[in-house]
């Protein structure tokens, strides 16, 4: 016989336990531990029922669990905060499987046929930190299939068919808020956008994994890595090998830090924070560490100037979020600036060279229009010089090349050059190919002498009584020789 008192001991521990309680029982084939409920590799092709409702770790995985509905926790799980669904063969998960699970922390639906993430999939669990998917055959995700995930910290998309950069996850304004951690490494990813990804802190970068995916080559990608190399990124200096990408035309793979110099990409080596400004300007100087949680840091000027927490002179301000302000540059502001930054594990020193070109933002502007402006004049007074030695109108009847033909011998030179009236005859000419030149001799440099010159035959008309003038006697008007009659 059993004494009444311990009867009585052995019924108030059993009420103590919480698997002797009403609803509590451990389901068959499974392990039970305080809160843990293990079922792992127990041959099953549904999830057990019914769930004690103050499980807080439910291991269902290695078995043969292929649909997650709606009804697998009929009731309300309050305490469970992760669920193992691992090596299951599961191919659907409803969209409403999570309602009954809002504080589940830790989800792995890894290792399954899952082959798409559809809309709003995850949006019941606000308290969800870490989503296992590596290892299925997604293809297809839904840019809202992660909303509402405001406490996620970790991702792990590897493994898998997904073609499209989910860039949504990591932007500014869409990103996932806490998201400290995505690994899209082995998937089918040909390009990812080099430039916005740069500029997200290095803080996240640190933790972007993508390796082992058929990448296409471009600098840019060469230098997003490059960078990340010279910083000591865990997801690129831990996974230089499996960081290749195809180069244009090429079906063989090459490792992507291996482009630098080489054809036919010929990519130069990134500069890391190299900052270019004017004089006069403001610019802000990055403290861009790897570290999320940083204690303290402040920043040192080339001049050996420590520019603390609380601020710093007029001109050079340390703002709250860590970022050093230069106002109204001047050419001794340029050089390297350090940010020394106190992380959670260890320290870390930053480089941000600056600098500062000797004149202000539209100097060069002014400098271009001004250039411009004297090389157009230049070409202006050059076309109208040719303009004015090739396209003057001709005087003469005749074209232009023809040597001009002395004047009728009928006219006297010195009228013409004395006189306003001209000395035409009739108002009609003849043409200019019908002079002859004449039978007389000359003198030097072509003159007539005076004493040898016949006269010329008279034509009818009003001025047949004039004249006729010694040709030598136009020099006579222009020298100090008096005129001869």
């Amino acid at each position: 016989r059993v004494p009444t008192g311990l009867l009585s001991l052995l019924l108030a521990l059993s009420l103590l336990s919480p698997w002797g309680s009403v609803g509590g029982s451990c389901p068959p084939r499974c392990v039970c531990a305080s809160n843990l409920l293990s079922c792992s590799q127990a041959n099953l092709s549904a999830v057990p029922a019914p769930l004690p409702r103050f499980t807080a770790v439910l291991d269902l995985s290695h078995n043969n669990v292929t649909r997650l509905r709606a009804d697998w926790a009929p009731a309300r799980l309050p305490h469970l905060h992760a669920l193992l669904l691992s090596h299951n063969g599961l191919a659907f998960v409803s969209t409403e499987a999570f309602t009954h699970v809002p504080r589940l922390r830790h989800l792995d639906l890894s290792s399954n046929r899952l082959r798409t993430l559809d809309e709003n999939l995850f949006s019941d669990l606000g308290e969800l930190e870490v989503l296992l998917l590596y290892n299925n055959e997604i293809a297809t995700v839904d840019r809202t299939a992660f909303e509402n995930l405001g406490r996620l910290r970790k991702l792990y998309l590897g493994q898998n068919r997904i073609a499209r950069f989910p860039l949504e996850l990591l932007r500014e304004g869409t990103r996932l808020p806490q998201l400290a951690l995505l690994d899209l490494s082995a998937n089918r990813l040909r390009a990812v956008p080099s430039g916005e990804l740069q500029a997200l802190p290095a803080w996240l970068r640190d933790r972007l994994y993508l390796h082992n995916n058929p990448l296409v080559c471009d600098c840019p990608l060469f230098q997003l890595l490059d960078r990340g190399r010279r910083r000591h990124l865990s997801a690129v200096e831990d996974f230089q090998d499996e960081l290749r990408c195809f180069p244009p035309g090429a079906t063989t793979l090459m490792k992507i830090l291996d482009l630098a110099g080489k054809q036919p990409l010929n990519c130069s080596k990134a500069q890391e924070a190299v900052l270019e400004a004017h004089l006069g300007d403001s610019v802000t100087l990055g403290c861009d560490s790897r570290w999320q949680g940083v204690r303290s840091r402040h920043w040192v000027t080339p001049g050996g100037e420590r520019v603390l927490g609380d601020g710093g002179n007029g001109s050079v301000v340390l703002l709250a979020n860590g970022s050093l302000q230069l106002r109204a540059l001047r050419p001794e502001d340029a050089g390297t600036y350090s940010c020394w930054v106190a992380g959670p594990l260890l320290n870390e020193t930053l480089y941000v060279e600056l600098l500062v070109h000797n004149f202000t933002l539209h100097g060069p502007h002014d400098t271009l229009n001004t250039a411009y402006t004297t090389l157009v004049g230049c070409i202006l007074s050059v076309v109208l010089v040719l303009i004015y030695l090739y396209l003057t109108p001709c005087r003469c009847c005749c074209c232009r090349g023809t040597e001009k033909p002395p004047a009728p011998r009928d006219d006297s030179i010195n009228s013409s050059v004395l006189s306003t009236t001209p000395n035409h005859a009739g108002g009609t000419g003849e043409p200019c190919g019908s002079h002859r030149a004449p039978s007389a001799g000359t003198g030097q440099n072509g003159r007539f002498k005076g004493g040898g010159t016949p006269p010329l035959p008279t034509r009818p008309g009003p001025k047949a009584q004039r004249k006729v003038s010694d040709p030598d006697s136009v020099s006579s008007v222009f020298s100090d020789t008096p005129i001869v009659v």
